[in-house]
């Protein structure tokens, strides 16, 4: 049973080692954030939709965000041909958005409100917005992080956010946002700023 054990881990192992994969630890948490993070739902990612450190394969500039909605993919360009990549949910196939924005806002355990097009789909959600929208917390759609996508001034509507819905990373699921983990949308948060260029392709 244990031969077993260990055989089935092999591939994976040799997999990425093969693809000089390095996992990326953790980033600090703030009270609030180990708060709330011990009550959203736990889900175990496939390991392909972990974050690692890998050899860039955009070819774009350090400190670029290239999101891969094919692959569910964001990658944020590291110095020296590196990469951090993060698994993510994208946009199902009538939702789907590309283009090239930057980051306008951040926020931390953000505010959500219920867009008026997502009102017109799911009018369950009306009340929500009739009350103001959704506070920061374990229970938000937009999770722990929400980097907000601009083009030029102009909000596009579209974020790069967490989730409480850990389960659908490496889906075409949402309504056109870029959905990560909260711990990985914490890690990004992190490393990015304000006019930091982000492609979705």
């Amino acid at each position: 049973m244990l031969f077993r054990a260990v055989f089935a881990a092999l591939p994976a192992a040799l997999l990425l080692s093969g693809c000089m994969y390095t996992a990326v630890p953790d980033p600090s948490l703030s009270s609030r954030d180990a708060e709330f993070l011990a009550v959203v739902p736990k889900y175990d990612v496939d390991n392909n939709f972990k974050r690692y450190l890998v050899e860039d394969p955009t070819g774009e500039p350090p400190g670029t965000i290239i999101v891969d909605t094919k692959d569910k993919f964001l990658y944020l360009v590291q110095p020296g041909r590196k990469a951090i990549r993060y698994g993510v949910a994208v946009g199902n196939e009538a939702s789907g958005w590309t283009g090239t924005a930057t980051v306008g806002r951040m926020a931390e355990w953000p505010h959500w409100m219920p867009p008026a097009d997502m009102l017109e789909r799911w009018p369950h959600l009306k009340p929500t917005a009739a009350a103001g929208g959704l506070e920061g917390g374990p229970d938000n759609p937009l999770g722990s992080r929400a980097l907000y996508l601009y083009q030029g001034n102009k909000d596009t509507l579209y974020r790069i956010h967490g989730t409480n819905e850990p389960e659908k990373i490496g889906q075409n699921v949402s309504s056109g946002c870029i959905r990560m983990t909260d711990i990985d949308a914490i890690d990004l948060y992190n490393r990015v700023k304000i006019g930091t260029k982000v492609i979705v392709r």
